[in-house]
């Protein structure tokens, strides 16, 4: 019997077939779905085109230039002083690169490393759902314990009752993502201010996952909880390139906190992957210093991707959430017939040539409505636009 943390961190992330025999993630059986169908694949979050020149020219340059060897522990030095130039030039916020800031294998290495590293078994973590599945894996593989909010469809807004309800004496984490996956919700300062007194209140530090930081749109600015007073002590910043940059396959994350707290995520990081992306992380400190007009420029196009994959959607007939960012669309196919959106989901291939992904694959409350479907916007726009042309073609 091969047995061990891996079942109860499959179970953890919904990875258990009834039979107990681990599952792909709901990405990789939806991408394969696709690929199998040669349908559009709408449902795993990547984008089809590569990003800016600059960025992918400098990586090419770096191998070319030998950063082919192990890179510093910690993330080569241009790289977080690019990222604490970075924080200090968009957000104020004061970085040390020396002590404050580590470099990871992309954000999900930041965040399983900074659980691991800041909870001991029976701890409890507070996250937001719908939940990003890796959250419940590396909440169950440190031996700690989720206890959830319900951000409810369509607003999804924080419930300053809820929050307060699930802090208990156990609780040592809360786990903020905004801009927000799979919602699409950027949460509002009001919202923050919230999460900031009860951390403050409770001795509690925020794991702040940032990823979507510069792809926010419709007025809804993104603001890091480490910027609010009395925070910046007690926050976890992490970010990464891939979703920003369009370079999803690098996998170079990182994360700033005081030092102490990068200490000891260090130390659990460097028994993961130990170190990565020798020629990408040059790459990545070049695209943190394009100019801001540049990175404005990322977020612009991606709202009007969004904007044509809304459209399509609700011409479709689907009952839709505009995004505030994130590479996503949340729609509801109750006014379709569908009150599973899981079933939608394995026929929509079939009936549309297009694949998106369930919403219950972030959510274990059965409260939640099961009829939603996520669709990823971070495609060309004439596959947005055929992927919306097919959907509305299967309206009766």
């Amino acid at each position: 019997m091969v047995d061990g943390t891996w079942r109860r961190v499959a179970q953890a992330a919904g990875l258990l077939d009834p039979s107990g025999v681990p599952a792909p993630t709901i990405f990789a059986r939806m991408s394969e779905l696709a690929t199998r169908t040669d349908s559009i694949n709408l449902g795993q979050g990547f984008p089809d085109t590569d990003g800016p020149a600059a960025v992918l020219e400098a990586a090419v340059a770096a191998i070319r230039g030998g950063a082919n060897q192990y890179p510093p522990g910690r993330g080569i030095a241009p790289l977080r002083r690019a990222i604490a130039e970075h924080q200090q030039r968009r957000y104020g916020l004061d970085v040390d690169p020396d002590t404050e800031v580590l470099v990871t294998a992309g954000a999900t290495e930041a965040l399983t490393a900074s659980i691991i590293a800041l909870t001991s078994p029976g701890d409890e973590v507070v996250v937001l759902e719908p939940i990003y599945d890796s959250y419940s894996a590396a909440i169950e593989m440190a031996g700690a314990v989720r206890r959830t909010v319900r951000l409810e469809w369509p607003e999804y807004r924080l419930q300053a009752d809820r929050l307060t309800a699930a802090v208990t004496d156990r609780t040592r984490l809360i786990l903020l993502n905004t801009p927000h996956n799979p919602t699409g919700r950027v949460l509002d300062r009001a919202e923050l201010e919230l999460i900031a007194r009860i951390a403050q209140e409770r001795d509690l530090i925020v794991i702040a996952d940032e990823v979507y930081e510069h792809l926010t749109f419709g007025g809804h600015p993104h603001v890091p909880i480490a910027t609010l007073p009395g925070m910046a002590a007690r926050t976890v910043t992490i970010s990464s390139a891939g979703k920003t940059f369009s370079v999803t396959g690098w996998k170079i994350g990182w994360l700033h906190a005081r030092p102490e707290i990068v200490d000891a995520v260090t130390a659990v990081k460097q028994f993961l992957t130990y170190v990565n992306g020798s020629p990408f992380q040059p790459a990545v400190a070049t695209g943190l210093a394009l100019p801001d007009e540049q990175i404005r420029a990322i977020g612009t196009d991606l709202a009007q991707r969004s904007a044509l994959l809304t459209d399509g959607l609700k011409a479709a007939g689907f009952g839709v959430r505009p995004s505030d960012g994130t590479y996503f669309v949340i729609a509801d196919a109750a006014p379709l017939g569908y009150a599973d959106g899981a079933a939608l989901c394995n026929d929509l291939p079939r009936l549309a040539g297009v694949v998106g992904v369930p919403v219950q694959a972030f959510a274990e409350d059965p409260s939640q409505p099961s009829s939603l479907v996520r669709f990823a916007c971070c495609k060309r726009p004439e596959v947005i636009a055929e992927a919306a042309s097919r959907l509305a073609a299967m309206r009766p």
